[in-house]
């Protein structure tokens, strides 16, 4: 069933409002002279490494298979984001260099 142009116009209007609304949040909760709960900033400490974590686990989470040609890319892809944002500390660019360089090692190299 495809969507008439009246639908999809009615859904990104829906996304954007929720979007923007997302964004609008914290700061009509918390802007002004209000201070930030310590919780908060407890979470905005602990999450960003969290993260983090979570997602290398996700992309090592081959290691149990035994196949050298899934494990060893996501390692070596791994370690070069991690070097890259060492090196340069720039997010932006360690993920673009651990994404590439995945996707060149799995299509190019560990076929």
């Amino acid at each position: 069933m495809p969507l008439t142009t009246e639908k999809s116009i009615i859904i990104v209007i829906v996304a954007a409002v929720c979007t923007f609304a997302t964004r609008l949040f914290p700061f009509a909760l918390f802007g002004g002279k209000r201070q930030v709960p310590k919780f908060i900033q407890y979470l905005g400490k602990i999450l960003p490494p969290a993260i983090i974590g979570i997602l290398i686990v996700y992309c090592l989470r081959d290691f149990t298979n035994g196949n050298i040609n899934t494990i060893l890319p996501g390692i070596i892809a791994s370690a070069a984001t991690a070097l890259v944002h060492i090196w340069k500390k720039n997010t932006l660019l360690s993920i673009a260099v651990g994404t590439i360089g995945y996707m060149m090692l799995i299509h190019f190299v560990f076929v």
